[in-house]
């Protein structure tokens, strides 16, 4: 499987294209951004004004806790100046910046040498995510996949090659789930069951809205993975490979559909393997979980964001995924209170 493209456009995701030549699009996610930068900056103006205020007396609170330094003060409070600003600037990328940034300000005021300690964790977390990010860059910059030649097709997986089906045709559909659960309980990859008609309701929307994207929780905020339907599969990659890699990407995570048992137990099966060294276990899950809410569901706001993402992608904002994201974790809080 290889994710089609397009000649892409500097800056741009790429432009997209759907099998059968229907319809081209552009998605650029550089100008969603400068949406946000636009709304953060009164509030980085101001954040700026107490940086500078505050820079005086944090030079009088080193000196008179005796902090010697190789340089003056003015210098010493410059170098920490800027290093604020650094890790200021990584903040404002992460999605709840608007939320807790005035009490970011006022731990600047009140307490600048807490807050300065506060920065050089965060900057050492800073770095320690950079040489991850580097190191999976040189890997994958390896792993990357060999161009499909023009007009090559995908074989689609069949059930045998991984079970014995002549072993399960005679057991129930209660007793093939189970049988398909715990094959897979030992090994890297995800596993799950659906009715014809959600299968169908997936792929009938995954043929309307073939590629979209998906926003992952990570320790440092989010990561935005892209999944494209094919054929009875669906192919996903981070973004930022995708932006390096084009249609040579490589998946983190690939769901395979099954329909051998569609008829005579009414059942498909699905099982998603994905790379370890991206995901785990229950981030693999999570996209899967994501999939479904989006393809197999009539909610309202979901179906427009896949419409604006598809069809006027000049409107399409990310970080609306991830506030379908919050509310999905909202709901299910819900129902688990309820419960």
């Amino acid at each position: 499987m290889r994710f089609k493209t397009s000649k892409a456009t500097s800056g741009s995701l790429t432009d997209f294209t759907r099998d059968g030549g229907a319809m081209t699009r552009r998605a650029t996610f550089a100008d969603s951004a400068d949406l946000i930068r636009v709304r953060q900056l009164q509030q980085w103006i101001f954040m700026a004004s107490v940086l500078l205020r505050n820079a005086t007396r944090l030079a009088r609170y080193l000196k008179s806790n005796r902090i010697t330094a190789k340089t003056s003060n003015e210098r010493y409070v410059m170098t920490s100046r800027a290093r604020l600003e650094k890790v200021l600037e990584e903040l404002q990328r992460n999605p709840y910046y608007d939320k807790y940034a005035q009490k970011i300000a006022k731990l600047q005021q009140t307490s600048p040498e807490e807050f300065l300690q506060r920065v050089e964790q965060q900057e050492k977390k800073i770095h320690e995510k950079q040489e991850k990010r580097e190191k999976a860059a040189n890997f994958y910059q390896t792993e990357a996949k060999p161009a499909l030649e023009p007009g090559t097709q995908t074989k689609e997986t069949r059930l045998g090659s991984i079970m014995k089906v002549d072993m399960i045709k005679d057991k129930s559909k209660e007793e093939i789930i189970e049988i398909w659960n715990e094959y897979h309980k030992q090994k890297d990859c995800i596993c799950g069951t659906m009715t014809p008609e959600q299968y169908d309701k997936m792929f009938a929307r995954g043929k309307q809205y073939s590629i979209f994207l998906l926003p992952l929780p990570r320790q440092q905020g989010y990561e935005f993975i892209i999944c494209q339907f094919y054929g009875s599969k669906v192919h996903m990659t981070p973004l930022l490979w995708y932006q390096t890699h084009k249609e040579n990407a490589p998946e983190c995570l690939t769901m395979i559909h099954y329909t051998e048992l569609r008829e005579d137990k009414g059942i498909i099966l699905m099982r998603g393997e994905f790379d370890t060294k991206l995901l785990q276990v229950q981030e693999a899950q999570c996209l899967a979980n994501e999939l479904q809410l989006y393809y197999c569901n009539d909610h309202e706001h979901r179906l427009q964001l896949l419409e604006t993402f598809t069809n006027k992608p000049d409107e399409f904002k990310h970080m609306d995924l991830i506030a379908q994201l919050e509310t999905i974790s909202l709901e299910l809080n819900n129902v688990e209170t309820k419960r």
